[in-house]
């Protein structure tokens, strides 16, 4: 990401960049230390929602896939243009080939491939057959804890709640949890 650019308040939404790094022959260990230590750094950083390490799947494959996740393309952005993240770009420099990086938003970012040097999603039905089991999961549990203390309440503030909460809980809980339960299915092996 640029440091100049700067993003819209309408385009500040969640962000998810998959990272690809090989390591460089004979440093593996050092790449080790790096990925610890950048995994590390960034889960400190303001509206950073996890990262996950794919690492490499096969004798032949040396491509480690990194997701980083932030809740907003403003503290991806913050992340990207400090001074701390400068300088684990100068240590990735000395241990891995230079990283190829796409950033995902939307619906498509739940389902970034991991093994994938190039953004490729599973077919639609399957990503709608898991949104809605995630979102049935969260409406059903939803409607027997929170109904009985809302149903007096008004139609618009008890959907604002409702779809407020359904929101944030498929967001941040369970679209990360049913995708990587479900990774086998969504992306299974060619």
């Amino acid at each position: 990401m640029n440091p100049e650019e700067r993003m819209p308040d309408d385009d500040d939404e969640p962000v998810t960049v998959l990272v690809t790094r090989r390591p460089i022959a004979g440093m593996q260990r050092e790449f080790e230390a790096y990925l610890h230590g950048i995994t590390e750094a960034a889960s400190k950083q303001p509206g950073h929602l996890g990262t996950t390490i794919f690492r490499p799947s096969g004798t032949k494959d040396r491509a480690y896939r990194i997701l980083f996740r932030f809740d907003k393309r403003s503290n991806l952005a913050r992340w990207e243009q400090s001074e701390e993240r400068e300088q684990w770009r100068e240590r990735a420099a000395v241990v891995s080939e230079p990283r190829e990086a796409v950033v995902e938003t939307g619906l498509e970012a739940w389902f970034t491939v991991p093994n994938c040097d190039v953004p490729a999603h599973p077919p639609k039905v399957k990503m709608a057959l898991v949104v809605w089991l995630g979102i049935f999961l969260i409406v059903t549990t939803l409607m027997l804890i929170l109904m009985p203390w809302i149903s007096h309440w008004h139609l618009i503030p008890r959907t604002l709640l409702f779809t407020g909460i359904v929101v944030a809980l498929m967001t941040w809980v369970v679209m990360p949890l049913l995708t990587r339960w479900f990774a086998g299915w969504l992306h299974p092996k060619r």
